[in-house]
């Protein structure tokens, strides 16, 4: 159980959006990761979009499993890249979506195991809660992490807060 949680960086998007929101020079002095993402796509459509993370500059060596339930039921599948949902432009006004990314071991020489659950909102559109679990199949410790919208870019007030963990 993690004992020490401390904030390594937080960025929030200024006016006019960014393409991206990345880490980078992640210390290798703790054992866990942890990134509360708050974010919003420029994208126009009607429901969620996917955000998608990489690391070490690298979107390849990944393998997720998800589990989503939304408004029209559930459905489950799986990828190369980890994946979060956020809320498009067009959801409900100032929602922004949240989620929860958890990485084991970060600095260890060896695959790297992710958590994330993920939750995009559009009250009379679409919503969606999710969980994914994935795995970084990399022996490098990873410095860097890219979070990138699979369309659009992130909007003005998208947050995301990095902390690196300690355990007992």
């Amino acid at each position: 159980m993690a004992n020490t949680y401390i904030q390594l960086s937080n960025v929030t998007v200024g006016s006019g959006g960014a393409a991206t929101i990345s880490f980078t020079s992640i210390p290798q002095t703790y054992t866990d990761l942890l990134i509360l993402y708050s974010c919003r796509s420029s994208d126009s459509a009607t429901n969620w979009n996917n955000m998608k993370l990489s690391f070490n500059g690298s979107a390849s060596d990944g393998v997720w499993r998800f589990l989503a339930m939304y408004n029209a039921g559930m459905a489950e599948g799986s990828g190369g890249q980890v994946e979060v949902w956020i809320n498009f432009n067009a959801s409900t006004g100032n929602s922004f979506s949240n989620s929860y990314v958890y990485i084991t071991d970060y600095a260890v020489a060896a695959s790297k195991n992710i958590y994330v659950d993920t939750a995009a909102e559009g009250n009379a559109q679409d919503q969606i809660l999710g969980m994914v679990g994935g795995l970084w199949n990399n022996n490098a410790a990873i410095t860097s992490i890219t979070a990138t919208p699979s369309s659009g870019s992130f909007m003005q007030y998208s947050s995301a807060t990095l902390y690196g963990i300690k355990k007992n």
